[in-house]
């Protein structure tokens, strides 16, 4: 009999709502939920509660990294020029090479050098060009290509380099961590952008591009907004044991 009662209430219930659709069409008809469905419970479930934000990164990976970067706002840009990063290229390792010509030996294949035997002064070479996945010929004085900082120079001003050392500045301008050779076109239109506005037209180097900003932000602590954070996020959520770099 009681299941008798509660098929007849079911039934009543549905008779009940049909006659409310009818007279009001599109109307809220919120009190006409099957009794039976999240039977048990004390409230609905808000919609995508309880569904991840995001996979969690293995020790070591650059996706661990990012909860570990400050976030803030943009500072201005006042006051920024290439000069505050001390002069270009110095040879701050001190092995009597220029930074530049140091990463062009560590990224170039097939180099030829000015000095011969010292091999320091980078006089041709190919690159395997990580933006672009182009095959580059490098050169010397007819170059296609450019020397990238991975954080941009103007970037690390807004977010904290303006309070640094101009010790520290030369040191974050030329460390090789955030160095690449790419190509010179490709690398004129990043400009100044952060994870949030730019990435490399080729896919397949994103992971180990993003990767090395989080490592480099984390190296000299220069913060990221938010909206670089859930950027560097979604692309390392695709890759989350891409190792955090090191240097």
């Amino acid at each position: 009999m009681a299941q008798l009662a509660h098929k007849n209430t079911g039934t009543a219930r549905t008779l009940v709502c049909a006659a409310a659709l009818a007279v009001a069409l599109g109307g809220s008809l919120a009190g006409c939920k099957d009794p039976t469905v999240g039977a048990g419970t004390s409230s609905a479930t808000p919609p995508g509660a309880g569904a991840p934000s995001g996979k969690v990164g293995a020790k070591g990976s650059a996706l661990a990294a990012v909860d570990a970067l400050t976030v803030k706002g943009r500072a201005p840009k006042t006051g920024y020029s290439r000069d505050r990063f001390g002069p270009a290229w110095a040879d701050t390792d001190h092995n009597h090479c220029d930074t530049r010509d140091d990463i062009l030996k560590r990224d170039l294949r097939k180099t030829s050098y000015r000095d011969g035997a010292k091999k320091c002064i980078v006089t041709s070479g190919v690159l395997a060009d990580p933006y672009t996945g182009t095959q580059i010929t490098y050169t010397r004085g007819a170059s296609k290509v450019d020397i990238d900082h991975a954080v941009a120079l103007s970037d690390a001003w807004q977010k904290g380099a303006a309070q640094w050392t101009d010790d520290k500045r030369e040191d974050f301008a030329n460390d090789p961590l955030n160095l690449l050779a790419v190509d010179s076109s490709t690398n004129r239109r990043k400009s100044d952008g952060d994870t949030s506005t730019w990435l490399p037209p080729n896919s397949a180097f994103r992971c180990h591009y993003v990767a090395r900003q989080v490592a480099v932000k984390k190296k000299y602590s220069v913060w990221v907004t938010s909206a670089e954070r859930d950027a560097m996020r979604k692309v390392l959520n695709g890759c989350p044991s891409e190792p955090l770099p090191a240097g």
